[in-house]
């Protein structure tokens, strides 16, 4: 279990998985990148942990049992494209969801619980988003204002589950789920897996 990495995430429903490979279809051939994320590895990142133990896990298992087994599923939104690094020549290429309080407080039930099992973590301000493409490889400067001409990213959901993943680099797609929590259903929050 040491040679791997793990991370806690939100589980994104099949049918937008498949929404968002779509959408990076269509721009493909125009907007090179060098490594497009296999459909099955989108999600969104809560707490990345690193290497870790059984026991670590076992631990944060129970932490994190604990800090949402009072969470509720709530609603989503798609919102734009964007990338991290050089506007020119991005590292990352990524879609995002509009604001949403109830995101921002399960990431930080989980955040907090994976601090309090000894996880040393990222303290950036959590900006959430999907990973889509890595490593700008086109020969002319990227244009993220074109791209967004060509693609619009608009589309409900109902964020119901929480997964651990292990992630396996020599895989495609690359990441394993190890634990799966589904949040409480409530009116709002029905919906297909």
């Amino acid at each position: 279990m040491e040679g791997h990495h793990y991370f806690y995430a939100l589980l994104l429903p099949q049918s937008i998985k498949e929404y968002l490979r779509e959408k990076c279809d269509e721009i493909k051939c125009d907007f090179p990148f060098i490594r497009w994320v296999h459909q099955e590895d989108y999600h969104i990142t809560l707490a990345f942990l690193g290497h870790a133990t059984k026991e670590q896990l076992e631990r944060a298992d129970e932490y994190i049992q604990n800090a949402i087994y009072t969470a509720e599923s709530f609603p989503l939104c798609l919102n734009e494209f964007g990338v991290f690094g050089r506007q020119e020549s991005p590292r990352i290429f990524w879609a995002n969801t509009f604001s949403s309080d109830s995101l921002n407080k399960l990431r930080k039930e989980v955040y907090d619980a994976c601090v309090k099992t000894g996880f040393q973590l990222d303290p950036r301000p959590f900006k959430p988003h999907i990973t889509l493409a890595r490593n700008w490889s086109g020969e002319d400067r990227f244009q993220l204002e074109q791209l967004k001409q060509r693609l619009s990213v608009r589309q409900d959901f109902i964020a119901q589950y929480i997964v651990l993943y292990e992630t396996h680099l020599d895989k495609t797609p690359k990441y394993v789920i190890k634990k799966k929590y589904k949040l409480l259903e409530t009116a709002v929050g029905k919906g297909k897996d």
